[in-house]
């Protein structure tokens, strides 16, 4: 069995199984897969495999934070492009309406919305991604965010509530950190920004131990060491 047919088997599994389904999502794991209508047509979540993915749901078109989030997302998108990095929105809102909406953002606000904007009206996307949070509204997908990598794995997801617009510089933030992290097998402390210095990882040995504090890295003590990258 290929890789691709061992995602869509496990993506098969978790949407048929409703006590999956209510454990999604996981971090580390396959992101899963789907088909969806969109403001750009037909897509496939493989078809951005090779590159990053932030997929985003908001509660419901001609909204006002929802607008503003828009203006945002379509203000970072030149950057998240330099970062071999797309963006999916989705709502269950109808094409017709993201279509609609789209055009009056244009209008009103004189910006263009560059990325598709998935028309979930069976719920089934946002099912598979646990958008919807019952506490908050049956009918509407809350402000959630999934960064997907390249290999198809989700690798970071925040949720915010119905009253409170996303920070889009956090999203930069967190997909510069992971894809630091990922190129220099380092992490990042907190408040990092890209250019900051980075944490090495910790020694496992004793004899490492040594190696660590005369490898010319600034370290505050044995297992608390940053380096440039």
């Amino acid at each position: 069995m290929s890789v691709l047919e061992a995602v869509k088997q496990e993506s098969a599994t978790v949407a048929s199984d409703p006590v999956v389904a209510a454990h999604l999502p996981r971090l580390g794991m396959s992101a899963p897969l789907f088909e969806a209508v969109t403001t750009h047509g037909k897509i496939r979540l493989e078809d951005f495999r090779g590159g990053w993915v932030v997929l985003f749901s908001h509660p419901a078109d001609f909204t006002p934070v929802c607008t503003t989030e828009f203006l945002a997302f379509a203000q970072i998108a030149p950057e998240l492009h330099k970062r071999n990095t797309e963006l999916l929105g989705l709502s269950i809102d109808s094409t017709s309406s993201h279509i609609a909406w789209v055009r009056n953002i244009k209008e009103k606000f004189g910006v263009d919305i560059p990325f598709p904007i998935i028309a979930d009206s069976n719920k089934q996307v946002a099912t598979l991604y646990g958008m919807i949070m019952p506490g908050e509204s049956t009918t509407e997908t809350s402000r959630c965010v999934f960064i997907i990598d390249p290999a198809g794995v989700l690798r970071a997801m925040i949720y915010y509530p119905l009253t409170t617009g996303r920070n889009t510089d956090e999203i930069l933030r967190v997909i510069d950190a992971l894809q630091t992290t990922d190129k220099h097998r380092v992490a990042t402390p907190a408040n990092w920004h890209a250019g900051d210095k980075v944490i090495v990882p910790p020694p496992a040995t004793m004899e490492e131990v040594d190696a660590r504090l005369n490898a010319g890295y600034e370290c505050t003590d044995w297992y608390f060491c940053k380096k440039a990258v």
